[in-house]
């Protein structure tokens, strides 16, 4: 069968829907979860990992992290292929907007952003009073940068912005990445709004953390 083509603004890949159904402990052993009954996160749901078939900038047979609801049926490619390993009921295919694709990395390679998005860290105060076990507070609408023109900096952005990509991991473990836009443009949907120098002083001062949670933020090396 021939092979399929992206046209322009679009990305074919092929997904395991029951690729984000399992867990591996470090010792290798697996249990599966059944994500769809206990949490109505669908970020947290929907599988989000996703091999490239055909795409206009992304290598064939990448990983590529995509939106967490790109694997609806409007996007599904059906009967392209009979019931094969690679066609079965969990495998599909699905053609999507290329703007629904953040990060690609090919081989295990270091994650690629996509487009205008840049990846970022959220931003915790220490607690400083009397007290043990308290737990840092996060700062709202403000992000510290890891990717992109702006990396190393703090950045005010637009409300509720840091999109958290639930994914899973080589090593068959949860992973989070955290995304927004930056772009040059109103076209480019631009979320950052300005530079904060404070925040990033005092981040590089070793006085706030940085991280994805509580209980993983930690200061800046």
């Amino acid at each position: 069968m021939d092979k399929l083509i992206a046209p322009k603004g679009r990305v074919i890949i092929k997904v395991d829907l029951e690729s984000k159904n399992s867990h591996t402990f470090a010792d290798g052993t697996k249990i599966n979860l059944a994500r769809q009954y206990d949490n109505f996160n669908m970020r947290y749901v929907k599988p989000v990992n996703a091999t490239v078939v055909n795409a206009e900038e992304i290598p064939e047979g990448a990983e590529v992290l995509i939106h967490h609801n790109s694997t609806h049926d409007v996007y599904r490619l059906f009967n392209y292929l009979p019931p094969t390993a690679d066609a079965s009921t969990d495998v599909r295919f699905y053609s999507i907007p290329d703007v629904e694709c953040f990060l690609w990395r090919k081989d295990g390679g270091e994650w690629q952003t996509l487009g205008n998005y840049v990846t970022a860290l959220r931003i915790f105060k220490p607690y400083e009073g009397a007290f043990l076990g308290i737990e840092p507070t996060q700062l709202n609408d403000i992000l510290y940068i890891t990717s992109g023109d702006l990396k190393g900096n703090a950045v005010l952005t637009l409300k509720k912005c840091d999109y958290e990509i639930i994914y899973q991991k080589e090593n068959g473990q949860e992973g989070s990445i955290i995304r927004l836009r930056c772009g040059e443009s109103d076209a480019d949907r631009n979320e950052v709004i300005a530079i904060d120098a404070a925040t990033t002083r005092l981040i590089k001062e070793k006085k706030y953390l940085v991280g994805i949670t509580k209980s993983d933020a930690k200061i800046l090396n």
